[in-house]
């Protein structure tokens, strides 16, 4: 299974940002970006990058725009899903805020797999963003793993539906089943990982794919001088 290192700047915060208004940064106050000594460390050290052997990678304004570089990588067939993706990031972007999960779980999940990463109709509509788009790539069925990587300050905002009792899996659950699982197959079960103390975290094996998400309403303006910093360990594509 090939792995896909999916990272957001706002990680690397002294503490989570409160949501800014569209257009505008965070405070710097109390949301001090990481020392680019300290990113480096941690890239090396616990996701296994090197900047002298850099993978294929790319950063985005928002986040969502990691699911759109997938199905392009995937129509390229650079990556065949399903892959393993480690999300590195203060938010867990499984669609706990509006919309909520329920588009996705009622109307997304109704459709065939095949029909699924239909994006440009989810943009249309007004229902794919930043906060859900890994909702909406569970439900395509391309990802096969998933390590959601957290900081201790990061808020609990994983939907209580689509997680096992246990917490270690993954399983959307369908709105119809009676209606769709003939015609569907039932949703496939996803191992989770979640990781909410970033130094517990240790990749277990090397990436094939590395991405970075600016997020600008979540980070303030100062932690964009850590972008160069990532991009060493990128070769863009």
């Amino acid at each position: 299974m090939q792995r896909v290192l999916d990272i957001d700047l706002d990680f690397f915060l002294a503490d989570c940002c409160p949501l800014a208004d569209m257009g505008e940064r965070p405070a710097l106050l109390g949301h001090e970006p990481w020392t680019k000594e300290a990113v480096e460390t941690f890239l090396q050290e616990r996701c296994l990058l090197n900047s002298a052997a850099p993978i294929p990678g790319r950063v985005f304004t928002t986040h969502d725009g990691a699911l759109v570089w997938w199905k392009e990588l995937m129509e390229n067939k650079q990556l065949q899903a399903p892959f393993h993706v480690t999300h590195i990031d203060a938010h867990s972007d499984l669609g706990i805020g509006y919309p909520g999960p329920n588009y996705v779980l009622y109307n997304v999940l109704s459709l065939p797999p095949q029909n699924r990463l239909d994006l440009d109709r989810f943009y249309r509509e007004h229902k794919l963003d930043e906060a859900n788009y890994l909702l909406f790539a569970l439900a395509a069925r391309i990802i096969g793993a998933l390590d959601n990587v957290r900081r201790p300050f990061s808020k609990a905002d994983i939907p209580s539906q689509i997680l096992s009792a246990d917490g270690k899996h993954i399983r959307l659950p369908q709105a119809f089943p009676g209606l769709f699982e003939k015609q569907n197959g039932p949703e496939p079960v996803i191992p989770f990982l979640h990781i909410q103390k970033d130094d517990s975290f240790q990749a277990a094996a090397p990436y094939d794919f590395v991405s970075l998400a600016i997020s600008p309403r979540y980070a303030p303006k100062e932690a964009d001088a850590l972008v160069p910093v990532f991009e060493r360990y990128m070769k863009k594509v």
